[in-house]
C-alpha cells in the first residue's frame, strides 16, 4: 500500500509538467477538487496541488526544450548521488543532474533504458507527498514498458525493489512492484506492464493512479472539463474500477475505486 512512510524506492513525490500552468490547476481543481498554491518567490511558478489543507502533487512549467506535458513520479533515494550513478551504470540518462532544493531536498531526474522518465528525491525538510491513498490522492503507480523483465531488473538495481507476477485477464502477466523492506504485500506500490496494452499515450512511461470514490463520476468530470478518455472505465475483479485519462494538455493519468478487501 502506497503511504507517506517513505522508505527507499516508494514514491515520494509527483509532479506534472504543463505549457500552461493556469489551465492545468483549473482542470484538476474541477476534477480532484485540488487547490492549487505557490511553492513561494524562489520556486518560479511551481506550485502545489493540495487537498484538505496537505500537498498530494505539483505542477510547474514545462522547461526542457521539445518536452511533453506529463507526470514524472519521484522515488525516495537516501543518496541522490549515489542514484545518478546507478542510473548511468545500469544504461539510463541523466537529464537533470542532482539539485538542492533549498534546503527541503534533493531531486534528479532521469530516462530509463526503456525511455521512461522518472526522479528521485532525497529528502530534507521535506519528507515528500502529504497525502497518499486516499479519495482524490495517489495511489499507485504503473510503468508501461516494452521489455518488462529488463525494466524491472534496472529498478531493482537502483532501489531494491521485488516483484511478484500476477495473471491477468487476456493472458498478461502484470509484475507487482514492492519495496525492498518489510512484507511484500503491504510494501506494493504499483506495477510493471507491456506497453502494448496503452496504444500510442502510453509507451516507455510512467502512469499515476488516483484513487477516487466514483470512477465512472470522476471520467464524466475530466470530459466537463476538457479531458478525453483513453480506456474507459472497467472493473477488474480484485482491484476495482478504473479508467485512463488524458488532460486538456495531453498528459495522461489513471483513476482507481479501490475494490475494498475481502474480509
Amino acid at each position: 500500500m502506497l503511504s507517506t512512510d517513505f522508505t527507499t524506492g516508494s514514491p515520494a513525490w509527483l509532479d506534472l509538467g504543463s505549457p500552461d500552468v493556469d489551465a492545468s490547476a483549473a482542470f484538476y481543481r474541477a476534477v480532484f477538487g485540488w487547490e492549487a498554491v505557490s511553492s513561494g518567490p524562489e520556486g518560479g511558478d511551481y506550485r502545489f496541488f493540495r487537498k484538505g489543507g496537505r500537498t498530494v502533487a505539483a505542477v510547474g512549467p514545462l522547461t526542457e526544450e521539445g518536452a511533453k506535458p506529463a507526470w514524472t513520479v519521484y522515488f525516495g533515494s537516501p543518496d541522490v548521488q549515489a542514484t545518478t550513478q546507478a542510473v548511468r551504470d545500469g544504461g539510463g540518462r541523466v537529464r537533470v543532474e542532482p539539485m538542492d532544493v533549498m534546503g527541503e531536498g534533493w531531486f534528479a531526474q532521469y530516462t530509463d533504458p526503456d525511455g521512461a522518465d522518472f526522479a528521485v528525491w532525497q529528502a530534507g525538510k521535506t519528507a515528500g507527498l502529504e497525502r497518499t491513498s486516499e479519495d482524490d490522492t495517489l495511489v499507485w503507480v504503473e510503468l508501461m514498458a516494452s521489455d518488462p523483465e529488463a525494466s524491472t531488473a534496472f529498478y531493482r538495481s537502483l532501489f531494491g525493489w521485488r516483484h511478484a507476477d500476477m495473471d491477468v485477464p487476456g493472458g498478461m502477466t502484470y509484475r507487482v512492484l514492492s519495496t525492498a523492506d518489510g512484507d511484500q504485500e503491504d510494501a506494493s506500490f504499483g506495477g510493471v506492464a507491456p506497453d502494448d496494452i496503452g496504444g500510442d499515450n502510453a509507451p516507455h512511461r510512467w502512469i499515476p493512479y488516483f484513487a477516487v470514490a466514483d470512477a465512472d463520476e470522476t471520467v464524466a468530470r475530466t470530459e466537463g472539463a476538457g479531458g478525453s478518455v483513453l480506456m474507459p472505465a472497467a472493473t477488474m475483479e480484485g482491484v476495482g474500477r478504473m479508467a485512463w485519462l488524458l488532460d486538456p494538455a495531453g498528459a495522461p493519468f489513471a483513476i482507481l475505486k479501490p475494490e475494498p478487501p475481502a474480509a
